[in-house]
């Protein structure tokens, strides 16, 4: 059996009832073969990333433990998406869900479509913040924790950590 790795997950969604998505996603991941949750971030309401107008994102984040290579975890990642209706027709555009691999170990892959760590989790607050709430010392790859880079991140005045 492969050795468990502790990875983190970010996920979003802005479209449907965001909570249940959010937390059907969870579920979904839990119940995977190789994956456990051992973490959920409050839930939080951020703003929109790219040119696309839309509505603001309920964001989370999980830290797990998996037996699954950066690859199929990506993989089972985007099955879940699937599953709960994600269309991928514009790009940075209004999702029902989005999975994306954060960190997986001190893996470093850069591949088509995986790139971990995820290149650009240091300078975003919707993903520092609740990241950082769960796991401080997450090792972000350029030498810096979850919590270090949050202490200079911007936008944070942005991200509403939500009651429900």
């Amino acid at each position: 059996m492969p050795a468990s790795i502790v990875a983190a997950l970010g996920l979003g969604s802005n479209m449907g009832d965001t909570r249940q998505n959010l937390t059907t996603a969870v579920e979904k991941l839990d119940a995977c073969e190789g994956i456990r949750v051992l973490a959920r971030s409050s839930d939080y309401r951020t703003p929109p990333w790219g040119p696309v107008p839309q509505d603001d994102y309920r964001n989370i984040c999980l830290k797990i433990e998996t037996t699954l290579s950066p690859r199929d975890l990506l993989t089972r990642c985007l099955e879940i998406e699937k599953e709960l209706g994600r269309v991928r027709d514009i790009r940075w555009g209004p999702r029902i869900i989005d999975i994306d691999v954060l960190i997986h170990g001190d893996n470093k892959v850069d591949e088509e479509n995986l790139t971990v760590p995820h290149p650009r989790m240091g300078e975003r607050a919707f993903v520092l913040v609740p990241l950082a709430e769960i796991w401080p010392n997450a090792p972000l790859g350029d030498g810096r924790t979850a919590i270090e880079a949050l202490e200079t991140c911007p936008d944070q005045d942005q991200i509403v950590k939500l009651a429900d």
